[in-house]
């Protein structure tokens, strides 16, 4: 454990309020997010996950205290019991994660303690299956879904509705385990791939820490019709987006919105952009029917990031909402198009301060456009590479793959270590094809979208040359 005098912040100023900061894998990178917290409060960080080099580095001067239990595979109740441990000796006021996997344990934390938190809802905003029994209730727009725990229960779930469907774990993150069955002959291969890479997941620490039995849970629902007519005049954008947030005291703060790049087969990710460009009609559409979704759950205090389908002729469906700020860079794109900093705003929330949001969901962008980018081994259109190079970031002459006036930054604490060889395309795996990160900050989202597509179809060439 690294300790320092929690009375001083770690710019040598007078400290802030103690607060306990839960790390694992997911969620924005801890370099970018830890500065973020540490400018509003004296933070104390928990890292249930090896921290990567460069924020290790940071989290040693950002914050007072450094307790690693990456050794201890706290889960359940022990994950809790430790969480709730910390933040008493601490003397903390507030816990907080970024982490899917640790937002159950956090909630349970701070319902212990006292403490503003996601409460109880934030099952309901992690468990899918859950999920969809709430909005289903609540006459929220989901398709047809089943419960799945085994080969058996997918057969007959296959049978009763109609294909194409899509297989995804319950308790899943990032797309990982997700497969689509067009025919009954498929059933059998969906399962064993979507359950392998549900192993792999665990294998890497991507997995549920606060509730155990999960990895046994599993949704079989219909393919959403979902198209970009109606919605966007200019070709490139896929059709979903979701709208960032964050719900204070039990009232839901929408922020803004953010559209997508198409997805990959079966629905693995390519790019978040940021500001979305859809006109401020059918963004208020959006928000309304996120505001449903997210009332639905339930929950008290915790960021939100809430997905859903665009339909033909404006109508909307629902694919999740997280009880936790977006993923991958998705609150530094807001900061960047939006001037909104959400991570600041969930810590002041947290204690109970005005959190400084905007009093209206935004619409247009206040500056600059903004994107996270997937580095994976395949083209915008998902064709794999013809071989996997050797990849490594500073090879790479990103500003060859931009327009003039963009900047590229490649985010290390989610990027493999140069030398490491590209991982294959594996359509079952969702986010584990992920080598790296990219960061787009662009003068305009026509640009941005642009130079997104120019660095997803010319990585190949420059890694191979």
């Amino acid at each position: 454990m690294v300790t320092r005098d929690s009375s001083i912040s770690a710019n040598g100023t007078p400290g802030g309020i103690p607060v306990v900061l839960v790390y694992a894998p997911g969620g924005p990178a801890p370099s970018y997010a830890l500065p973020k917290v540490s400018a509003v409060a004296t933070v104390h960080l928990l890292a249930l996950a090896p921290l990567p080099p460069t924020a290790a580095r940071i989290a040693d001067w950002h914050c007072a205290s450094v307790i690693d239990a990456s050794r201890d595979a706290l889960r359940g109740d022990a994950l809790v019991d430790r969480i709730v441990a910390t933040a008493v000796a601490a003397s903390a006021q507030a816990v907080l994660t970024f982490s899917e996997y640790a937002v159950v344990a956090v909630a349970q934390a701070c319902e212990r303690l006292g403490f503003r938190g996601a409460g109880p809802g934030a099952v309901r905003a992690r468990d899918k299956l859950l999920m969809r029994n709430v909005w289903s209730a609540a006459g929220v727009p989901i398709p047809a879904f089943r419960a799945v725990t085994d080969l058996a229960d997918l057969l007959a779930a296959f049978d009763e509705l109609r294909p194409p469907v899509l297989l995804k774990a319950a308790w899943g993150a990032g797309s990982i385990g997700h497969g689509l069955l067009h025919r009954r002959e498929d059933v059998a291969t969906a399962w064993a791939a979507t359950c392998g890479a549900v192993a792999s997941a665990v294998a890497c620490g991507e997995t549920e820490l606060g509730v155990a039995g999960t990895q046994a849970r599993f949704v079989l629902e219909e393919r959403i019709t979902s198209t970009t007519e109606s919605w966007y005049e200019q070709p490139g954008y896929g059709d979903y987006l979701s709208v960032e947030g964050l719900v204070v005291d039990g009232h839901y703060r929408p922020v803004c919105i953010t559209g997508r790049l198409p997805t990959i087969e079966p629905f693995t990710e390519l790019s978040n952009q940021a500001p979305c460009v859809l006109p401020e009609g059918l963004q208020r559409a959006v928000e309304a029917t996120a505001r449903q979704a997210v009332d639905a759950l339930g929950l008290g205090t915790c960021g939100t990031h809430t997905e859903l389908k665009l339909m033909a002729d404006g109508g909307l469906c629902l694919l999740e909402s997280a009880a936790r700020l977006g993923g991958a860079m998705v609150t530094r794109e807001v900061e960047t198009a939006y001037g909104v900093d959400l991570i600041g705003a969930l810590t002041r929330a947290l204690l109970g301060e005005d959190p400084g949001l905007p009093d209206e969901m935004q619409v247009t962008g206040a500056s600059r456009a903004a994107a996270s980018v997937a580095l994976l081994a395949t083209d915008s259109h998902g064709l794999p590479w013809p071989n996997l190079p050797i990849f490594d970031a500073h090879r790479v002459d990103w500003q060859a793959l931009v327009s003039e006036g963009t900047r590229a930054e490649v985010i290390d604490d989610l990027t493999i270590p140069p030398g490491a060889r590209m991982p294959p395309y594996d359509a079952a795996a969702g986010a584990l094809n992920f080598a790296g990160l990219l960061f787009l900050d662009a003068p305009d989202p026509q640009t941005l979208l642009a130079d997104t597509y120019h660095v997803l179809d010319g990585l190949h060439a420059c890694l191979a040359s």
